[in-house]
């Protein structure tokens, strides 16, 4: 939803508002979302007219009021106003750095086998962590074809993977985090 450059300014505060046109609202007051410099939180969303719309809307939202028209212009649906704040780094980052003890490994072992209890199509979970640590930095859907699967459906699977710390997401494909390194040696024990 953000370009890099207006993270920065939100992680800082220069930016405290953002606009968009949605058919139905895509965010609600109180919602969080992760990005690459720490999580978003919206504060308020409510529709607004573009008319309604100030220099001084524009300026809190990283633009002017001419380039904020013409962006608003681009899409149909309703305008919302987004007030939007910093609310800190995203959690995964010191998650995934923190070797877990015994305890810790051992839930983390039984959340997996969970996993793939849970899964219609069986344990995947081990085999995912394995494949990330001997193809880091791969394209997903070159790993995910290696064992007959879509990139879709793979690249949710690691983000599940991502929720619990154990990957942590490159440039291009994924990588073990130390975390995971120490619950997949635990795998194998």
């Amino acid at each position: 939803m953000f370009p890099n450059a207006d993270l920065e300014r939100i992680r800082t505060g220069e930016v405290d508002l953002a606009f968009r046109r949605w058919k139905r609202p895509m965010h609600v007051a109180g919602g969080r979302q992760r990005t690459r410099m720490g999580v978003i939180e919206f504060v308020s969303v409510s529709r607004v007219s573009p008319d309604a719309l100030t220099e001084e809307d524009a300026r809190r939202a990283g633009t002017t009021l001419d380039a904020l028209l013409a962006f608003l212009s681009r899409k149909d649906g309703d305008a919302y106003r987004i007030e939007l704040r910093h609310a800190g780094d995203d959690e995964r980052v010191a998650l995934r750095a923190k070797r877990p003890g015994k305890k810790e490994t051992a839930a983390l072992v039984a959340k997996l086998a969970d996993m793939d209890r849970r899964s219609r199509r069986g344990a995947w979970t081990r085999e995912h962590l394995e494949l990330i640590e001997a193809r880091p930095a791969e394209l997903a859907e070159t790993v995910a074809a290696s064992i007959g699967r879509e990139k879709k459906p793979f690249k949710a699977d690691i983000r599940r993977l991502k929720e619990l710390g154990l990957t942590e997401s490159l440039a291009v494909g994924y990588r073990l985090s130390p975390r995971g390194r120490a619950v997949l040696r635990a795998l194998r024990s």
